[in-house]
């Protein structure tokens, strides 16, 4: 078990609270998928049960815990609703990243209101001209999740100069700046509102732009002011866990939904058996937990050995970066092969509208084809990393 957190008696509160709430955002779950968003009641619940200022500064009135006590958080939600889960994790590290920022881009979202929430659409799928002071943004946004429950985004894209790229950003834009195009109709995940931003001829004052090359050599001038260890995280660490984190929960909320499944069911086809007596069923629960637990236990372990790295002083090694990240994606892995075990040995009943299996089933696979979850890409980089050739992944 990976080593637990020293967490503050606020995030333990938080935590509590969360564990509180399981049941109703569980309730809610259907009720999620037919929105396809997440339900203003779960949010204003995860809201005032302090969710989202886990990873916001002190200065805005957050706990900036360290990141295993955020991501538990998350894999807890995720256990009770995929899309909940999904939507909350992306959401909640936005705070994370804002603080980032200049100082004054935080000002201009916490500034009034510390309870602003960011969605984002970190791909590259429009771009920013430099003009006087800034930036003029144009592009369309895709699978902006939880777009509409936020008033700011983030939208990640090249800039250039002269018709140049000079660099690789994130744009930080307000509600007003954007159209929000109602495009997600989909298999699994439904309920995450991950909808497309359109963005025209927008200004983007400088202080409102992040360079991922600025982040990446921790020279951010958030870390003025922000000045907690988990600041300190780095991206190619953080975003992949944020991607990765739900499914693991949506693993665990599959396997619980499964054993009480299994143990009321009784097979007509074998003679009225029933399924909690068939070693078989037994023998796959017993995989189907010990991979779901490794799955979380590494992905834990490794966020918790990079923040004790920091808590002490030191950088953290490329070589560690690079098994976090093989690590991530083979959780999600391991999260999605036990689902699919725990699905087909599930029987007809689970392919009900109502089941909880067949929703978690759908949703792990959804979250599957995420960039950040491409299994091969991270092996390729762990390897080269081995054998001392140019990495070639910017996710590390």
């Amino acid at each position: 078990m990976p080593a637990q957190p020293q967490r503050s008696e606020a995030a333990e509160q938080v935590l509590e609270k969360i564990n509180a709430l399981l049941p109703e955002i569980e309730q809610r779950a259907q009720q999620t998928e037919d929105l396809r968003r997440i339900p203003d009641e779960t949010v204003s619940s995860l809201e005032g049960a302090g969710f989202f200022k886990l990873m916001q500064p002190e200065q805005w009135g957050g706990y900036q815990v360290d990141p295993v006590t955020f991501y538990e958080a998350v894999r807890r939600i995720a256990s009770a609703c995929g899309s909940t889960g999904w939507v909350s994790g992306i959401i909640g590290i936005h705070n994370w990243h804002l603080a980032l920022f200049d100082q004054q881009a935080q000002e201009d979202v916490w500034g009034k209101d510390t309870n602003v929430r960011i969605s984002s659409s970190y791909a590259p799928m429009g771009v920013g001209e430099v003009v006087d002071g800034g930036y003029k943004v144009n592009g369309n946004w895709a699978f902006s999740s939880g777009c509409e429950t936020a008033d700011w985004t983030f939208v990640g894209g090249p800039v250039l100069k002269r018709g140049k790229p000079v660099d690789f950003v994130t744009y930080l834009l307000p509600r007003e700046d954007y159209t929000i195009k109602d495009v997600w109709h989909v298999v699994g995940l439904k309920g995450t509102g991950s909808n497309t931003l359109e963005v025209k001829d927008v200004f983007v004052p400088q202080h409102r732009v992040l360079s991922m090359r600025t982040m990446g050599a921790y020279q951010s001038p958030g870390l003025e002011q922000n000045t907690a260890p988990v600041y300190k995280m780095p991206w190619g660490t953080i975003h992949p866990s944020t991607i990765a984190t739900p499914i693991v929960g949506m693993a665990y909320g599959a396997y619980q939904a499964h054993v009480e499944h299994q143990g009321k069911r009784v097979r007509a086809a074998y003679a009225g058996e029933k399924s909690k007596d068939d070693p078989f069923a037994k023998v796959r629960i017993a995989g189907a937990a010990s991979d779901i637990d490794a799955a979380w236990r590494q992905l834990a372990g490794n966020l918790q050995a990079e923040y004790d790295l920091i808590l002490a002083g030191e950088e953290i090694p490329m070589e560690l970066r690079l098994a976090a990240r093989r690590d991530q994606v083979r959780a999600t892995g391991r999260a999605i092969a036990s689902i699919d075990s725990l699905f087909e040995n599930s029987g007809a009943g689970a392919l009900n509208n109502d089941s909880p299996i067949q929703r978690f089933w759908r949703d792990a696979h959804a979250g599957r084809v995420h960039a950040a979850n491409d299994p091969e890409r991270a092996y390729v980089a762990f390897g080269n990393g081995e054998f001392g050739i140019p990495i070639g992944d910017t996710m590390v």
